[in-house]
């Protein structure tokens, strides 16, 4: 059975900073900067999101079905067959008590492609701020008991172009990014106190920014040492921005596809060592090739729920509707999607 489904959520609320300490950063400017294999298409790219119709919805595939066998289910409806090396990227979730997705829901997809486990340094302290604090993290969450590890920043930064933004001219991605020739990105879906929300979007910009690179996303591109002081505004867009570089390298959804879990979701993210308890029972994973689409789906999945109440209010609070808005105008994906669960198939 196929729905077709359309998000139109807005928020009003400004920002408040977190309290987490930060990492002694050194800005990486010199690292190379990475064209786009995809180039000549992407320049001929003229559709916008203000245009997207109902007959160019994207689709969101779903089951409830939150298991192993679920989720090689949601994968293979995708139909899509990575190329050359594979990188799964996740997050490998904040000690001591984060709500991490559980390397026995992912492993058999992982080992299924070949995959290498991929994540970046973080940029505001805590235990995975440096790389082998980083990698003893991954080894104790049990992510190299099912495939290797790469921190993708571990040497550095490479800098991808970021087209048509308004905050963000480069985007600085851990400089292993461009090792890989396929991405499965697996995102846990939950709140997050300083986005709003953290799903797919968030993965692709944040999760995969060099130090450098998540403190010029956190400032609207004004430090390249500092992710603390930006305009809230500026940062969902940047997060958007970012996220288009990393599409746009990737060859928007045909290198690149994303698989989300609504589990244990809390209003914190996994980088939170000890986040709230779960508010909104679990719902089920999300697959697509567009990020928009997806955080969209579960945005809307998830706000429907019982229980959603303190969610709803921490995006509104941090305006993380924002990202998905500005993520539609710049052409990263689109907002209106067609749901099909598998379940039903």
């Amino acid at each position: 059975m196929k729905k077709l489904l359309k998000g139109v959520l807005s928020a009003i609320i400004a920002f408040g900073l977190s309290s987490c300490g930060t990492a002694n950063i050194v800005p990486d400017s010199d690292a190379p900067v990475v064209t786009s294999p995809n180039k000549e298409a992407l320049s001929a790219e003229t559709s916008s999101a203000q245009e997207t119709t109902d007959d160019e919805a994207s689709t969101v595939y779903f089951t409830s079905d939150i298991s192993s066998d679920g989720m090689m289910a949601i994968y293979e409806a995708l139909g899509w067959t990575p190329e050359g090396k594979v990188a799964i990227k996740l997050s490998t979730g904040e000690p001591p008590a984060s709500n991490y997705l559980r390397p026995e829901l992912i492993k058999d997809l992982v080992q299924s492609v070949d995959g290498t486990i991929v994540e970046c340094n973080t940029a505001y302290g805590g235990s995975r701020s440096e790389t082998e604090m980083h990698k003893q993290v991954a080894k104790d969450h049990g992510f190299t008991d099912i495939a290797d590890v790469d921190i993708l920043d571990e040497e550095g930064s490479v800098q991808l172009e970021v087209e048509g933004g308004s905050h963000l001219e480069t985007d600085y991605v851990g400089s292993h990014f461009t090792n890989y020739d396929s991405y499965i990105v697996l995102s846990h879906f939950k709140g997050h106190a300083m986005a709003g929300f953290g799903g797919a979007i968030k993965n692709i910009s944040i999760g995969l920014g060099s130090q450098e690179g998540k403190c010029l996303i956190h400032t609207g591109g004004q430090s390249h040492t500092s992710p603390w002081g930006g305009d809230q505004i500026a940062f969902t867009e940047s997060m958007a921005e970012a996220g288009k570089a990393v599409s746009d390298y990737l060859d928007n959804g045909n290198k690149i596809v994303y698989i989300s879990v609504l589990n244990n979701i809390s209003i914190d993210c996994d980088c939170d060592g000890n986040p709230a308890e779960p508010d909104i029972h679990d719902i089920g994973i999300l697959a697509s090739t567009d990020p928009v689409a997806i955080d969209q789906a579960a945005i809307d999945l998830c706000f429907a729920a019982e229980g959603s109440e303190s969610l709803q209010r921490r995006v509104e609070q941090q305006q993380g509707i924002h990202t998905l808005e500005h993520a539609e105008e710049i052409g990263l994906g689109s907002r209106t999607y067609e749901m099909i669960s598998i379940d039903e198939a």
